[in-house]
C-alpha cells in the first residue's frame, strides 16, 4: 500500500467512522420504483443511507422494507423520521425535513420525538437534535455531505460569485434555457482551476461518500478521470436533464425543499398514507448487509446494494463474496438486485465466486441482467453522478 492511498484511507474511514454522512438519500427512487417493480409480497433489503428511499418504496406498499446499515448514525436518522411521521402534524415534519429547521425544535423532540427512539438514537439525538434548531443553518447543511454543500455555496456566494445565476437556472422553464444559462453564465466561473483542483483531491472526495477504490474505478474507465466525470455529471444535470423536480441539487443549493419539489414522503397525501400504517412497514437495522442477512430467516425478493460495493471491491474483495452469498441464501423465487457504481463497469463482479447446489460458480451465471432497461433508466438519473446503473434477477 503506497503512503498516499494509507492515508486516503485513514481520512475515509474518520470521515465515515465518526460522523452523519448522508442527510438525504443520493440516489433517485423513481428509477428505482420502475427497476423493482415493487409488489404487496415484496420483502426489501435497502442500505438505509439517509432513510428517504426506505420511505419511498414504503409508499408502494410491499410487505416490509428492511433498512440495513452499519452506521448507527444513519439509521438514527431513519429513526428520527419514523418517529416525526408517527408523532407530529404535517406542518412540523415538513418543517423538520422539508426546511431543515423547526423552530423550539428541541422541545418539540423532548416531548414528541424522543421516546420513540431507540436508545442509541436517544443518545445521538440529545446532543444533536440542535442541527435543527438553527435559523442560519439548516440541517441540510449538516453531516459531511451536508459541510461539502456547505462549501459548495460558499464557494458559490463569495468565490465565483454566481448565485443570481444558480437561482436563475433553478427557475428555467425548460432545458433549453437551462443550457444556456449553464454555458453561457455558470461554466466558465464555476470551473475554475481551484475547484477542478478540489474536486481532485481525496479529502474532498470522502466527504461525499467516494473511497479511494471507486476513484479509481472511475480513473481507470473514464477518459479525462474524476474531475472530467464530474464536470460532465453536473453539465447533464444543469444543461441536459429538467430542473424542475430535481429536488437532489435543489436541496444542496438552497438547503430546504419545496412542497413542489422534495421526496415523495415530504408530500402531505404521502406523509398521511404512512402516518395511517406504511410507516409501521419500515424496519431499522444498525448491522452489515451479510450479517443481517444470515440472522434473518425469512427471504428477501428485493435488493437495494446502492454503491457499496465499490466501497468493497478493493481491499475488502472477500467480505464480498460473503455478502453475495448470503444475498444468494436468502433470496426468494424471482428476487431482483439493483445497485450503482461510480464506474462505467462493475468488472469487480466477474471474480466473484459463490457456492451453489454444493458447488463453487462464478457470481454471474447466477445473474440475469436487464441491460437495457438499467441503461434506459440511469440515462434519466436525477442524481447523475454515478457511472452506471444495473438490475439483475438472481437465480432460484
Amino acid at each position: 500500500m503506497s503512503m498516499m492511498d494509507w492515508f486516503s484511507g485513514r481520512v475515509f474511514k474518520f470521515v465515515h467512522g465518526n460522523n452523519l454522512v448522508y442527510n438525504t438519500c443520493w440516489e433517485d427512487p423513481r428509477l428505482d420504483r420502475v427497476a423493482l417493480n415493487l409488489g404487496p409480497q415484496d420483502n426489501v433489503l435497502v442500505i438505509t443511507s439517509a432513510g428517504c428511499n426506505a420511505l419511498d418504496y414504503a409508499l408502494t406498499e410491499p410487505n416490509h422494507v428492511y433498512a440495513v446499515d452499519m452506521n448507527p448514525r444513519q439509521n438514527a436518522l431513519l429513526e428520527l423520521k419514523l418517529s416525526g411521521i408517527r408523532n407530529l402534524e404535517y406542518e412540523d415534519f415538513f418543517a423538520l425535513f422539508g426546511k431543515g429547521r423547526l423552530p423550539d425544535g428541541r422541545k418539540i423532540y423532548r416531548e414528541k420525538l424522543r421516546d420513540s427512539l431507540s436508545p442509541w438514537s436517544q443518545t445521538y439525538w440529545d446532543k444533536w437534535i440542535k442541527f435543527f434548531d438553527n435559523r442560519r443553518r439548516s440541517f441540510y447543511f449538516r453531516g459531511t455531505s451536508g459541510s461539502f454543500a456547505r462549501m459548495i455555496n460558499l464557494y458559490v456566494d463569495r468565490v465565483c460569485k454566481v448565485r443570481p445565476e444558480i437561482d436563475q437556472i433553478l427557475k428555467a422553464g425548460s432545458v433549453e434555457a437551462q443550457s444556456q444559462i449553464y454555458y453561457d453564465q455558470l461554466h466558465d466561473r464555476f470551473w475554475s482551476k481551484s475547484m477542478q483542483f478540489a474536486m481532485n483531491r481525496d479529502t474532498t472526495l470522502s466527504m461525499v461518500g467516494v473511497p479511494k477504490a471507486q476513484r479509481r474505478q472511475v480513473e481507470t474507465q473514464y477518459e479525462g478521470g474524476i474531475v472530467r466525470f464530474v464536470q460532465d455529471c453536473v453539465e447533464s444535470v444543469f444543461a441536459k436533464l429538467p430542473l424542475a423536480d430535481n429536488y437532489f441539487w435543489r436541496v444542496y443549493l438552497t438547503g430546504e425543499y419545496q412542497q413542489d419539489c422534495c421526496p415523495e414522503y415530504l408530500r402531505p397525501d404521502n406523509f398521511q398514507r404512512l402516518k395511517n400504517g406504511l410507516v409501521d412497514r419500515v424496519s431499522v437495522h444498525t448491522n452489515s448487509v451479510q450479517a443481517f442477512l444470515e440472522q434473518y430467516d425469512g427471504q428477501i425478493s428485493r435488493f437495494v446494494l446502492l454503491d457499496h460495493m465499490d466501497w468493497l471491491s478493493d481491499k475488502f474483495f472477500p467480505l464480498l463474496e460473503l455478502e453475495w452469498q448470503a444475498i444468494l441464501d436468502r433470496a426468494a423465487p424471482g428476487a431482483r438486485a439493483i445497485w450503482r457504481s461510480g464506474g462505467l463497469r462493475t468488472d469487480f463482479l466477474d471474480r466473484v465466486q459463490v457456492q451453489k447446489n454444493g458447488q463453487m460458480v462464478p457470481l454471474n451465471d447466477l445473474l440475469t441482467f436487464h441491460e437495457q432497461l438499467a441503461d434506459e433508466l440511469h440515462a434519466k438519473d436525477r442524481v447523475h453522478t454515478y457511472g452506471s446503473f444495473y438490475i439483475a434477477d438472481l437465480a432460484a
